[in-house]
């Protein structure tokens, strides 16, 4: 099964050699679930010819907000909506997550209560896990028909489910301890208060369960890849 990454930011320049880019994260966390991959890199306007070059798609965190005026935000809403009606599955992840919610009617705002870095426990509909993060936007409202799966005192939609086709997180499965602690070195110094830095630091080594996350990505793939299509449109 072909799933398109759509790139949608990159790594700090010093992460890429090692532990590398957001593509080879990715490949790397779903390794194992019989999945095949190629990316496109749609934040410098490389998009797919249509969304028949792949079978399935998941779209990568970024840098940027899902709300300003980039030239690629339009086109990659554009993809969700074609994807999702078309009966394909979309997962995202971090900005993924975001944009997912964006094109179907929902709304992302820089969340007044700060960022998340680091270990975070998530409710995901009773069982807890535990996740590396790394943002301040977020999802405020859901779109309609979307449904929240999980959540934290600091972020109400931290993952949502739309129909039998579309799947995303918040968090940063594919983010293990030596990118987080690398994102601190590179991004976090200076935009995130020091203390908060430092306690994720102090976390680093701790129980990640980034596994179960890869398992819920590659069966959501390999289950609804042949779904009959639905609207997941609002």
């Amino acid at each position: 099964m072909k799933i398109g990454i759509l790139q949608a930011g990159q790594a700090p320049e010093p992460l890429r050699a090692s532990p590398g880019d957001y593509p080879a994260l990715f490949a790397q966390l779903l390794n194992g679930q019989g999945l095949d991959f190629r990316s496109w890199h749609v934040e410098a306007m490389e998009f797919p010819p249509d969304i028949r070059a792949a079978d399935g798609w998941l779209i990568t965190g970024s840098r940027h907000g899902v709300y300003e005026d980039h030239p690629f935000i339009a086109p990659l809403e554009k993809l969700v909506r074609d994807a999702l009606g078309a009966g394909q599955p979309v997962v995202g992840v971090c900005f993924g997550h975001q944009i997912m919610a964006q094109a179907l009617g929902g709304q992302v705002e820089k969340f007044a209560g700060g960022w998340a870095v680091g270990a975070q426990q998530y409710d995901f509909e009773g069982e807890t896990l535990v996740l590396n993060a790394w943002h301040q936007d977020q999802v405020i409202t859901p779109p309609p028909g979307a449904r929240t799966v999980a959540r934290n005192d600091f972020c109400a939609h931290a993952a949502l489910v739309y129909g039998a086709h579309g799947y995303s997180v918040q968090a940063h499965p594919e983010f293990g301890e030596d990118f987080i602690d690398g994102l601190i070195a590179t991004r976090g110094r200076g935009r995130v208060p020091d203390a908060q830095l430092d306690a994720a630091q102090a976390r680093l080594g701790g129980r990640r369960d980034a596994a179960v996350i890869a398992d819920r990505i590659g069966a959501h793939f390999r289950r609804h890849a042949q779904t009959p299509a639905v609207s997941e449109r609002p």
